[in-house]
Protein backbone atom coordinates (compact mmCIF):
# COMPACT_ATOMS: atom_id res chain seq x y z
CA UNK A 1 0.00 0.00 0.00
CA UNK A 2 3.11 2.76 0.97
CA UNK A 3 4.46 1.87 -2.42
CA UNK A 4 1.14 2.51 -4.10
CA UNK A 5 1.12 6.23 -2.00
CA UNK A 6 4.52 7.11 -2.57
CA UNK A 7 3.79 6.40 -6.33
CA UNK A 8 0.78 8.63 -6.41
CA UNK A 9 2.41 11.55 -4.38
CA UNK A 10 5.92 11.01 -6.73
CA UNK A 11 3.56 12.08 -9.60
CA UNK A 12 1.85 14.58 -7.90
CA UNK A 13 5.66 16.16 -7.03
CA UNK A 14 6.57 15.54 -10.81
CA UNK A 15 3.48 17.44 -12.11
CA UNK A 16 4.21 20.61 -10.73
CA UNK A 17 8.09 20.31 -10.88
CA UNK A 18 8.37 19.67 -14.50
CA UNK A 19 7.26 22.87 -16.94
CA UNK A 20 6.52 20.35 -19.69
CA UNK A 21 3.86 18.51 -17.46
CA UNK A 22 2.63 22.22 -15.96
CA UNK A 23 2.05 23.29 -19.16
CA UNK A 24 -0.25 20.44 -19.93
CA UNK A 25 -2.12 20.63 -16.53
CA UNK A 26 -3.37 24.46 -17.27
CA UNK A 27 -4.67 23.75 -20.29
CA UNK A 28 -7.37 21.40 -18.91
CA UNK A 29 -7.78 22.75 -14.98
CA UNK A 30 -10.65 25.25 -16.24
CA UNK A 31 -12.58 22.25 -17.42
CA UNK A 32 -12.14 20.16 -14.25
CA UNK A 33 -13.50 22.75 -12.09
CA UNK A 34 -16.37 23.41 -14.06
CA UNK A 35 -16.91 19.32 -13.92
CA UNK A 36 -16.45 19.57 -10.03
CA UNK A 37 -18.54 22.62 -9.30
CA UNK A 38 -21.53 21.04 -11.80
CA UNK A 39 -21.25 17.52 -9.64
CA UNK A 40 -21.39 19.32 -6.26
CA UNK A 41 -24.98 20.08 -6.39
CA UNK A 42 -25.63 16.24 -6.82
CA UNK A 43 -23.39 15.15 -4.41
CA UNK A 44 -25.11 17.62 -1.70
CA UNK A 45 -28.68 16.79 -2.62
CA UNK A 46 -27.69 12.72 -2.56
CA UNK A 47 -26.43 13.02 1.27
CA UNK A 48 -30.15 15.11 1.93
CA UNK A 49 -31.92 12.07 0.60
CA UNK A 50 -29.72 9.38 1.47
CA UNK A 51 -29.63 11.11 5.13
CA UNK A 52 -33.74 11.60 5.15
CA UNK A 53 -34.08 7.49 4.21
CA UNK A 54 -31.86 6.79 7.57
CA UNK A 55 -32.53 9.21 9.89
CA UNK A 56 -34.91 7.37 12.83
CA UNK A 57 -38.15 8.67 13.84
CA UNK A 58 -38.81 9.19 17.53
CA UNK A 59 -37.52 11.58 20.55
CA UNK A 60 -35.35 9.28 22.56
CA UNK A 61 -32.59 10.21 23.97
CA UNK A 62 -30.26 8.91 21.84
CA UNK A 63 -32.29 9.85 18.55
CA UNK A 64 -29.67 12.90 17.93
CA UNK A 65 -26.96 11.11 18.15
CA UNK A 66 -28.39 8.51 15.40
CA UNK A 67 -29.05 11.62 13.35
CA UNK A 68 -25.33 12.65 13.39
CA UNK A 69 -23.98 9.51 12.63
CA UNK A 70 -26.59 9.46 9.75
CA UNK A 71 -25.31 12.46 8.41
CA UNK A 72 -21.66 11.88 8.43
CA UNK A 73 -22.78 8.26 6.89
CA UNK A 74 -25.06 9.94 4.11
CA UNK A 75 -21.88 12.48 3.32
CA UNK A 76 -19.35 10.07 2.81
CA UNK A 77 -21.77 7.53 0.66
CA UNK A 78 -22.61 10.65 -1.34
CA UNK A 79 -19.34 12.16 -1.52
CA UNK A 80 -17.60 8.94 -3.00
CA UNK A 81 -20.44 8.71 -5.78
CA UNK A 82 -19.89 12.19 -6.16
CA UNK A 83 -16.27 11.23 -6.89
CA UNK A 84 -16.55 8.17 -8.95
CA UNK A 85 -18.59 10.36 -11.11
CA UNK A 86 -16.02 13.21 -11.37
CA UNK A 87 -13.12 10.70 -12.00
CA UNK A 88 -14.93 9.14 -14.72
CA UNK A 89 -16.29 11.66 -16.64
CA UNK A 90 -12.81 14.07 -16.06
CA UNK A 91 -11.28 11.06 -17.62
CA UNK A 92 -12.85 11.03 -20.11
CA UNK A 93 -13.53 14.30 -21.29
CA UNK A 94 -9.56 14.99 -20.82
CA UNK A 95 -8.40 11.84 -22.10
CA UNK A 96 -6.33 14.14 -25.38
CA UNK A 97 -4.22 15.89 -22.56
CA UNK A 98 -3.82 13.00 -20.26
CA UNK A 99 -2.41 11.19 -22.92
CA UNK A 100 0.21 14.16 -23.98
CA UNK A 101 1.05 13.94 -20.05
CA UNK A 102 1.33 10.27 -20.09
CA UNK A 103 3.82 10.68 -23.41
CA UNK A 104 5.49 13.72 -21.69
CA UNK A 105 6.27 11.62 -18.50
CA UNK A 106 7.49 8.70 -20.61
CA UNK A 107 9.97 10.32 -22.63
CA UNK A 108 11.55 11.92 -19.26
CA UNK A 109 12.20 8.68 -18.41
CA UNK A 110 13.54 7.62 -21.61
CA UNK A 111 10.60 5.93 -23.21
CA UNK A 112 10.10 6.64 -26.24
CA UNK A 113 6.28 6.67 -27.51
CA UNK A 114 3.91 8.54 -30.02
CA UNK A 115 1.12 10.51 -28.81
CA UNK A 116 -2.56 9.69 -29.57
CA UNK A 117 -3.35 11.45 -33.04
CA UNK A 118 -7.44 10.55 -32.76
CA UNK A 119 -9.63 13.44 -32.69
CA UNK A 120 -10.85 14.65 -29.11
CA UNK A 121 -14.23 12.90 -29.27
CA UNK A 122 -13.00 9.82 -30.35
CA UNK A 123 -10.70 9.59 -27.25
CA UNK A 124 -13.57 10.86 -25.17
CA UNK A 125 -15.74 8.11 -26.51
CA UNK A 126 -12.93 5.47 -26.05
CA UNK A 127 -12.25 6.33 -22.74
CA UNK A 128 -16.19 6.24 -21.63
CA UNK A 129 -16.65 2.66 -23.27
CA UNK A 130 -13.28 1.11 -21.14
CA UNK A 131 -15.40 2.50 -17.98
CA UNK A 132 -18.38 0.42 -19.02
CA UNK A 133 -17.23 -3.46 -17.35
CA UNK A 134 -15.76 -1.56 -14.38
CA UNK A 135 -18.86 0.18 -13.41
CA UNK A 136 -20.63 -3.26 -14.41
CA UNK A 137 -18.45 -4.82 -11.66
CA UNK A 138 -19.46 -1.28 -9.64
CA UNK A 139 -23.50 -2.77 -9.60
CA UNK A 140 -22.48 -6.02 -7.82
CA UNK A 141 -21.19 -4.33 -5.00
CA UNK A 142 -24.02 -1.19 -5.28
CA UNK A 143 -26.34 -4.39 -4.98
CA UNK A 144 -24.55 -5.98 -1.58
CA UNK A 145 -24.88 -2.40 0.23
CA UNK A 146 -28.15 -2.30 -0.98
CA UNK A 147 -29.06 -5.37 0.79
CA UNK A 148 -27.31 -3.81 4.04
CA UNK A 149 -29.05 -0.57 3.57
CA UNK A 150 -30.53 -0.66 7.27
CA UNK A 151 -26.90 -1.40 8.45
CA UNK A 152 -25.43 2.10 7.15
CA UNK A 153 -21.70 1.35 8.86
CA UNK A 154 -21.45 -1.65 6.77
CA UNK A 155 -23.55 -0.35 3.37
CA UNK A 156 -20.91 2.59 3.90
CA UNK A 157 -17.99 0.26 3.94
CA UNK A 158 -18.86 -2.20 1.08
CA UNK A 159 -19.76 1.11 -0.89
CA UNK A 160 -16.41 2.73 -0.53
CA UNK A 161 -14.39 -0.83 -1.05
CA UNK A 162 -16.25 -0.79 -4.35
CA UNK A 163 -15.90 2.47 -5.34
CA UNK A 164 -12.23 2.70 -4.48
CA UNK A 165 -11.77 -0.51 -6.93
CA UNK A 166 -13.68 1.14 -9.47
CA UNK A 167 -11.38 4.42 -9.27
CA UNK A 168 -8.94 1.50 -9.36
CA UNK A 169 -9.87 1.17 -13.31
CA UNK A 170 -10.80 5.00 -13.84
CA UNK A 171 -7.16 6.32 -12.93
CA UNK A 172 -4.94 3.14 -14.92
CA UNK A 173 -6.90 3.79 -18.13
CA UNK A 174 -4.87 6.29 -19.88
CA UNK A 175 -1.44 4.44 -19.17
CA UNK A 176 -2.86 1.20 -19.80
CA UNK A 177 -4.40 2.13 -22.54
CA UNK A 178 -0.95 3.16 -24.06
CA UNK A 179 0.16 0.06 -22.65
CA UNK A 180 -2.41 -1.34 -25.19
CA UNK A 181 -4.09 -3.62 -22.08
CA UNK A 182 -8.04 -4.63 -22.43
CA UNK A 183 -10.12 -5.32 -19.97
CA UNK A 184 -8.87 -8.53 -18.67
CA UNK A 185 -5.33 -7.40 -18.84
CA UNK A 186 -5.95 -4.75 -16.38
CA UNK A 187 -8.45 -6.77 -14.13
CA UNK A 188 -4.89 -8.71 -13.89
CA UNK A 189 -2.69 -6.42 -13.09
CA UNK A 190 -5.09 -4.69 -10.52
CA UNK A 191 -5.33 -8.40 -9.06
CA UNK A 192 -1.74 -9.41 -9.45
CA UNK A 193 -0.75 -5.95 -7.54
CA UNK A 194 -4.02 -5.74 -5.07
CA UNK A 195 -2.15 -3.98 -2.02
CA UNK A 196 0.03 -1.14 -4.73
CA UNK A 197 -2.91 -0.39 -6.39
CA UNK A 198 -5.20 -0.03 -3.26
CA UNK A 199 -2.33 2.17 -1.97
CA UNK A 200 -2.66 4.41 -5.03
CA UNK A 201 -6.47 4.96 -5.36
CA UNK A 202 -7.14 4.86 -1.74
CA UNK A 203 -4.84 8.01 -1.41
CA UNK A 204 -6.43 9.36 -5.07
CA UNK A 205 -9.71 8.59 -3.06
CA UNK A 206 -8.73 10.88 0.28
CA UNK A 207 -7.44 14.00 -1.48
CA UNK A 208 -9.92 14.12 -4.16
CA UNK A 209 -12.21 15.13 -0.96
CA UNK A 210 -10.12 17.92 -0.87
CA UNK A 211 -10.79 21.56 -1.95
CA UNK A 212 -8.96 22.54 -4.59
CA UNK A 213 -6.23 19.70 -4.57
CA UNK A 214 -8.89 17.63 -5.93
CA UNK A 215 -8.37 19.44 -9.12
CA UNK A 216 -5.13 17.42 -9.93
CA UNK A 217 -6.07 14.03 -8.43
CA UNK A 218 -6.34 12.85 -12.16
CA UNK A 219 -3.31 14.40 -13.88
CA UNK A 220 -1.10 13.23 -11.03
CA UNK A 221 -2.24 9.71 -10.80
CA UNK A 222 -1.45 9.60 -14.99
CA UNK A 223 1.67 11.17 -14.31
CA UNK A 224 2.38 9.11 -11.36
CA UNK A 225 1.30 5.49 -13.40
CA UNK A 226 3.11 6.65 -16.50
CA UNK A 227 6.19 7.50 -14.38
CA UNK A 228 5.79 3.93 -12.54
CA UNK A 229 5.26 1.81 -15.97
CA UNK A 230 7.96 3.64 -17.72
CA UNK A 231 10.50 2.54 -14.66
CA UNK A 232 9.07 -1.11 -14.37
CA UNK A 233 9.59 -1.83 -17.87
CA UNK A 234 13.30 -1.01 -17.70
Amino acid sequence: MLAGAGAFLAGMTLLFEKSELRAVLWRMIALLFVLILMLSGGVFWLADYIAMLWIPDGDSWYWQLLSWLVWLLAIILAMVSGIIAYVALGSAVAAPWLDTLAVRTERIYGRQSEENRAAWLQQTVQSLMNSVRPFIGLLAWAVAALLCFWLPPLAMAIWVYGGIRLLSFELIDTAASRSGWNFARRKQALNDNRWFYFGFSGLATALLLVPVVNLFVIPAAVVGLSRHMANSSD
